[in-house]
């Protein structure tokens, strides 16, 4: 088990490291492109297709490290009402909707990807598909943490306030 719990947190750390990446990019394009524009009145040609490329990917990333952080939306105020063992069965059956979720991302996206593998991007010329790609990613991602979740395996990386105490 320690294995596989390393082995995800090295894949976490690509994943996040290209979040951070998608983010800091996009922001220097865009700061970049409204400098050129006021200063210049000039706008490159591409900086509005590459980001919101990096704005896609950065959002459906986003989702899955959501997820592994459990940033979803949570009613502790019901389930507290509840037992313990209520409780992890409870927290299985999210896993398990996550889960679901997962592979529509992972089925849908891919049809969406192979659809629009022959259209092209007016700007770059790049294939459109560019822009579903991550669908798939992202629901891999998600499948992955939620049958860490199931196993019992805690892969959050960011603890919250509350939980440190």
């Amino acid at each position: 088990m320690k294995t596989l719990k390393k082995l995800a947190l090295s894949i976490d750390s690509i994943f996040e490291w290209f979040c951070l990446s998608a983010l800091s990019l996009m922001t220097f394009i865009v700061t970049l492109q409204v400098i050129t524009r006021k200063l210049f009145n000039f706008v490159f040609f591409w900086s509005e297709e590459i980001t919101l490329l990096l704005m896609v990917w950065f959002a459906f990333m986003g989702i899955a490290i959501g997820f592994r952080e459990k940033f979803h939306i949570a009613m502790d105020a019901v389930t507290d009402m509840f037992g313990e063992r209520f409780n992890k069965i409870w927290d299985i059956v999210i896993a398990i909707v996550i889960f679901a979720f997962g592979i529509y991302l992972v089925v849908n996206g891919w049809i969406f990807t192979l659809d629009q593998r022959n259209t092209t991007l007016p700007a770059t010329g790049w294939s459109n598909s560019l822009y579903y790609l991550v669908m798939p990613i992202t629901g891999v991602m998600i499948c992955v943490y939620s049958v860490l979740s199931i196993l019992g395996i805690d892969t959050r990386r960011h603890k919250s306030l509350e939980e440190e105490n």
